[in-house]
């Protein structure tokens, strides 16, 4: 049976071929559509959003919109933030001190009992997933493709319960679980290689795609496309292609689905391997191997410097050992098996995990930077708040993964702050910079369509890199 990175791999190369297997077609909205777009958007009340008026340049003059930037909306979209994303300018941000100094400084104190009842909580949850898993193996035969319906159930159960085990191990690469940093770093390690993520590389580049967020050149994840405002794009030629294809409705749809696709299944061992969607100074990267794959267009800021090189090496000893593990279990008891109780639970694990990334930092009217626009306080406060505590009527996905989703821009402003702090930390930055605090209510299933369909390639407007969605804004 070929091994889990073995089809990662042909995953990742089936991301590359389909990105590029589309024959280029003209994406231009005609003058009077987007005309018709701008005058929409400005003519929104203003009480129903200020945002609004000072990105057209409408009711609220720069005197009383002191934080409003006018730009031009055309080919724009807008989320449920209503353009309060584009609306900053860079000189308008506060000093990292300035809202470090908000903060109670209760906050960044760990406490290690809490940290470890969290953890017991997701252990013993997994543990019974995984427990009636084996149970039922008694009597539905996951070789048997009559049982596929059950075991489906049981992956997206227990990886949901289990990606909180995943949360925790991510607080670990951020020094944010334990004072005892050895063994903080033992759980990190343990359960990341358990779930084929190899720790010390990861933490490195986690803690890179923190200080780039957003950045275009330099960012860790879903850095996108960048495209002249009159020009297509690989990414906008695939979409174009499909409503082409399928006419608008449907081939808007059918594009949200691949990248849908592309993104919660293919995503994470794509990024793993060759550094997908990752930024483009730095080259191919691998997480497994030190080295670039491709010559960077920045050297000095290659992904595993120094001393990073040989902690690659030591993630790796993890994943190998975990891997021999499954090839022996499929040997022994059969590759059905493996799926059923392991691999099946493990793609929601990482499903779920590119979903929250993807969210966090992106939707159709939240900018990207160059280099010479970006700052690490403006990068971190484009990171997005969102309703995931209402995805269940109890709030237990959130619950479970110790609500990751929806305290986000206070973990990325400061990431030694214990995740069960940053409630307190975000309702401090929320108060005291209410116009920087980006909490967009979209429902989750919609705001992901949303993302799929219309985050696709971006194009520059003065210091910005905004989602250029010119004529399919209607369908969004």
């Amino acid at each position: 049976m070929p091994s889990f990175a073995s089809k990662a791999a042909l995953a990742s190369v089936l991301l590359v071929s389909t990105a590029k297997a589309f024959a280029p077609i003209s994406n231009k909205a005609s003058a009077a559509r987007a005309t018709t777009w701008k005058l929409n958007v400005a003519s929104v009340p203003t009480g129903t959003n200020s945002f609004l008026d000072s990105l057209t340049g409408g009711t609220n003059d720069e005197e009383s919109s002191p934080h409003g930037a006018i730009m031009d909306l055309t080919g724009i979209a807008l989320s449920g933030l209503k353009g309060q994303a584009l609306s900053l300018n860079v000189e308008d941000f506060p000093k990292a001190g300035e809202i470090r100094g908000v903060i109670p400084e209760d906050c960044f104190k760990i406490e290690d009992s809490k940290s470890l009842s969290y953890l017991s909580v997701s252990v013993a949850a997994t543990a019974v997933c995984t427990a009636l898993g084996v149970a039922a193996l008694n009597v539905l035969d996951p070789s048997n493709f009559l049982t596929l319906p059950f075991w489906t159930a049981y992956s997206a159960v227990t990886g949901t319960v289990a990606m909180g085990l995943w949360v925790l191990a991510h607080e670990c690469g951020h020094s944010a679980f334990l004072n005892n940093k050895k063994l903080q770093d033992a759980i990190g390690y343990t359960i990341h290689s358990i779930m084929l993520v190899p720790y010390y590389s990861w933490q490195r580049s986690h803690a890179v795609h923190h200080q780039y967020t957003n950045h275009m050149e330099l960012g860790e994840t879903h850095v996108p496309e960048a495209v002249d405002e009159n020009e297509s794009s690989p990414g906008l030629q695939g979409r174009q292609w499909a409503i082409d294809t399928f006419g608008m409705d449907r081939g808007i749809k059918v594009w949200g689905a691949l990248q849908a696709f592309l993104h919660l299944v293919v995503g994470w061992p794509a990024y793993l391997l060759i550094g997908a969607t990752g930024g483009s100074d730095r080259g191919m990267t691998n997480h497994f191997y030190p080295d670039p794959l491709t010559t960077p267009n920045q050297p000095k800021k290659e992904l595993f410097p120094g001393n990073w090189k040989e902690k690659v090496y030591k993630s790796d000893i993890g994943i190998a050992a975990v891997v021999g593990s499954l090839i022996a279990w499929a040997v022994c008891h059969g590759p059905a098996e493996v799926m059923a109780l392991y691999g099946g639970p493990l793609l929601v694990i990482n499903a779920w995990l590119v979903l929250y990334t993807w969210l966090q930092h992106t939707d159709v009217d939240v900018p990207h930077f160059s280099g010479a626009d970006h700052t690490y306080v403006r990068g971190a406060l484009h990171t997005i708040d969102r309703p995931y505590d209402k995805l269940d009527p109890w709030g237990a996905i959130d619950f479970l993964h110790h609500k990751i989703g929806t305290t986000h821009v206070a973990h990325h402003f400061d990431s030694s702050i214990p995740h069960y702090k940053a409630q307190a930390a975000t309702d401090a930055i929320k108060e005291a910079y209410p116009q920087f605090y980006l909490y967009e209510p979209t429902p989750i299933p919609q705001a992901l369509w949303r993302v799929c369909k219309g985050c696709t390639s971006v194009m520059k407007k003065g210091d910005r890199w905004v989602w250029n969605n010119a004529g399919v804004e209607d369908q969004l």
